[in-house]
């Protein structure tokens, strides 16, 4: 049986275990320290996993944030590969593109409103009368609790939890939700993600996930240069401001055709729109068993991540300048759209995911 512990605010912890792949030496998988505080005093902390092979992994306790991912190059060259800064502070200030975890219900509720069991819930409208990302105080500003899980042979893992009262942000019942980070030698970073509700409600928990393969540095090259692979062959349809109308059509002829590898840079010139891609990709097989949903490289450092997931979506976002997101999902509007795979979470029930980004280098 798998024992936890809480870590206190105040106090750095480390888990330390040994290994042999040549020698007997010491590895540091997982280790804590306070990183910054909220405007309210709250004490933020940020967790840094290692592998046995020379990866880590920095996530914290503010929105569930994935930090920094220190990844190698095809000539063992470890740069960082997820935007990040040592200053909390710029992460208030919006300074960054944060990879944080979104809920309780990601992407867009049009009209910020749903109806429920014949009940209509009216949220907090966050964006043009819609609400983005769980709204204004969405699980992506809030601090999360954080249990270091103990290691394992060939892995270590930290638990964020999260605790939603009836109501948020106007979404029905008490909800619990958390995510595990756990990075293993295969140099791959997952994530599980579970909640429990005590009413029906709606919820799509993801990871707001950015990377630039090239390394996320002062001069580093833009990633419109990486090529990306999507395993999608239909997209959901949105109107003017990006809402679904439910329709799912082929990418086949559009410049959201990944099905074969292309640049970024050039099929997001062919979009004609000055934000580039903001759409949500079907992926072919997703929602139930883990499937492979992505694959990006960089040509010039040799990177390779691909994405797998139990999700039946795939966010592909590049608004910010020097980094891509992709999210792992359920559709957005989900709740108003019976076509599309269901968010309903029922008492009783558990919410479960998981994706896994697993990186190489060729």
């Amino acid at each position: 049986m798998r024992h936890s512990f809480c870590l206190s605010l105040l106090t750095v912890l480390a888990w330390t275990v040994s290994f042999e792949p040549a020698r007997a030496q010491s590895l540091t998988r997982i280790e804590a320290k306070d990183f910054g505080k909220m405007p309210d005093g709250t004490v933020v902390q940020q967790f840094t996993l290692r592998n046995a092979k020379g990866m880590s992994a920095k996530v914290m306790t503010y929105a569930a944030m994935l930090c920094e991912v220190q990844a190698p190059d095809r000539n063992g060259v470890f740069s960082n590969v997820v935007p990040g800064t040592d200053a909390f502070e710029n992460y208030l200030r919006s300074g960054v593109p944060a990879s944080q975890v979104i809920g309780r219900v990601a992407n867009r509720v049009a009209n910020a409103r749903f109806t429920l069991d014949g009940v209509v819930y009216q949220l907090d409208a966050n964006m043009f009368g819609h609400q983005l990302h769980g709204g204004t105080n969405g699980f992506g500003r809030r601090v999360w609790q954080a249990e270091m899980l103990p290691p394992g042979a060939t892995e270590a893992s930290v638990r964020f939890t999260i605790f939603s009262k009836d109501g948020d942000d106007g979404y029905p019942g008490n909800m619990t939700a958390s995510v595990t980070y756990t990075l293993n030698d295969s140099n791959e970073l997952r994530l599980d993600y579970q909640a429990h509700t005590d009413k029906p409600t709606p919820v799509n928990l993801c990871i707001h996930s950015y990377f630039n393969l090239a390394g996320y540095t002062v001069g580093s090259s833009s990633y419109r240069d990486q090529e990306l692979w999507l395993n999608a062959d239909r997209y959901t349809v949105t109107d003017a401001q990006l809402i679904p109308t439910g329709e799912i059509a082929p990418v086949k002829g559009t410049p959201l055709d990944f099905t074969t590898p292309g640049l970024i840079g050039e099929h997001a010139d062919k979009l004609n729109v000055r934000r580039g891609f903001d759409n949500n990709f079907v992926i072919n097989g997703g929602g139930e068993s883990m499937v492979l949903a992505a694959r990006a490289r960089d040509p010039q450092s040799g990177r390779v991540l691909e994405v797998r997931t139990t999700q039946p979506g795939l966010q592909l976002y590049t608004g910010n300048a020097r980094a891509f997101a992709l999210e792992t999902q359920h559709f957005p509007d989900s709740v108003n759209h019976t076509n599309f795979p269901s968010t309903i979470l029922r008492p009783g029930e558990t919410f479960k995911s998981s994706t896994i980004f697993a990186f190489s280098a060729k």
